[in-house]
């Protein structure tokens, strides 16, 4: 950050957070630069994918741009939020569950930051047509979906006896078994010497004694590509069964505060899933700077382009803001303030911090498009 003339804080270019940004990343995990210099590529593709790759940049901007609303009361907040960071898993009695499955950088902020991004997102994705829905809807649907399940306590989304239509949305394009699996075998055998830390992880996260492992890695995602990513892959019972483990880095909020804080990021993210209104992932685990998961056809995050053409988006998005809320209302201690807060705030505030937003990452994207032919020339 730079002072102007004028003594506001000016933020650093696009590229130069990125720079920046990806320096500290470097100095905390083993950088892949092939999957570093796709994330850079995908960036340029358009505004969604550019904000779903820079939290870091949004932890910047957010304070700068939306001072009143970063000051609001602060919960443990998932932090990247948007709306491709959904999916479903099995709960432990094997029902299929939807809500958020990213909590890479959950930290505590202001309870807004979470609804603002969310909201931007919408904004950016129905801007190049992935989603069919106006503006207004958009907006009121998902603070609609936040101040229900925060009155009312909020509700896991379980896709059992209730919500058939969501159920039918999230496996309209289910990965089909076979394919799955195909693609997981194909993916690259694991080069170099494996920590031993993390064959312990994800040996001790598979239901066999001592399981025979081939392990892998996989390119996936797009706000953590160049993290390593290792799969374990068995079989047991007559069929195939992964658990991935990816590192991780302390929160972005962290770099943009220009913390050298190094501990609690794990401990806050299993906090958040551990204290939220969920079904919890019996599965998903986060310890000493990994996320081990399982990965299954069925378990997987949705991708809008993956959605079925006739959905209820409003429906959606409305069931996004109360999963939102589901995982706010983990943090107890600050509901009562959380919630005064909440009944104040009337009129247009959402929209007008989430066009600011959105409208800021184009910014910042045009920019970041004109540093890459720079670069090329």
């Amino acid at each position: 950050m730079k002072k102007t003339t004028t003594g506001k804080t000016k933020p650093q270019s696009a590229a130069g957070a990125t720079a920046d940004f990806e320096r500290w990343v470097a100095r905390q995990v083993k950088v892949i630069p092939a999957d570093l210099a796709l994330k850079h590529r995908l960036m340029a593709e358009g505004p969604f994918p550019f904000l779903r790759a820079t939290f870091y940049r949004w932890t910047q901007l957010w304070p700068l741009l939306s001072p009143e609303l970063a000051r609001a009361p602060r919960v443990l907040a998932v932090g990247d939020l948007h709306v491709e960071n959904f999916g479903t898993w099995r709960d432990a009695e094997g029902r299929l569950v939807w809500g958020v499955n990213d909590f890479d950088e959950a930290w505590p902020a202001a309870y807004t930051t979470d609804l603002v991004r969310l909201l931007a997102s919408a904004y950016l994705a129905i801007s190049e047509q992935q989603l069919a829905i106006s503006r207004r809807e958009a907006r009121g649907a998902i603070e609609s979906g936040y101040r229900d399940a925060i009155s009312s306590g909020g509700a896991p989304l379980v896709l059992a006896e209730k919500h058939n239509w969501l159920r039918r949305i999230a496996t309209a394009r289910s990965r089909e078994p076979g394919r799955f699996w195909r693609n997981i075998e194909c993916c690259r055998d694991y080069a170099g010497r494996l920590p031993q830390p993390v064959r312990d992880l994800l040996r001790g996260s598979m239901p066999l004694k001592r399981p025979n492992l081939a392990f892998k890695t996989r390119v996936a995602g797009i706000g953590s590509l160049g993290h390593p990513r290792v799969l374990g892959l068995a079989s047991w019972q007559g069929a195939h069964i992964v658990r991935e483990a990816k590192a991780l880095t302390r929160p972005a909020w962290l770099w943009a505060a220009g913390s050298s804080q190094a501990v609690g990021a794990s401990r806050r993210q299993q906090t958040l899933i551990d204290r939220a209104v969920r079904n919890p992932d019996p599965h998903l685990h986060f310890r000493d700077g990994w996320v081990v998961r399982r990965l299954a056809p069925d378990c997987c995050h949705i991708e809008l382009a993956s959605l079925p053409q006739e959905r209820d988006e409003e429906r959606l998005l409305y069931a996004m803001g109360w999963e939102t809320a589901n995982l706010h209302l983990g943090s107890a201690a600050a509901l009562q303030a959380l919630k005064r807060d909440l009944s104040a705030r009337r009129g247009r505030w959402l929209h007008k911090a989430a066009k600011e937003m959105a409208d800021a990452t184009r910014r910042d994207w045009k920019e970041w498009r004109r540093s890459r032919r720079s670069e090329k020339r």
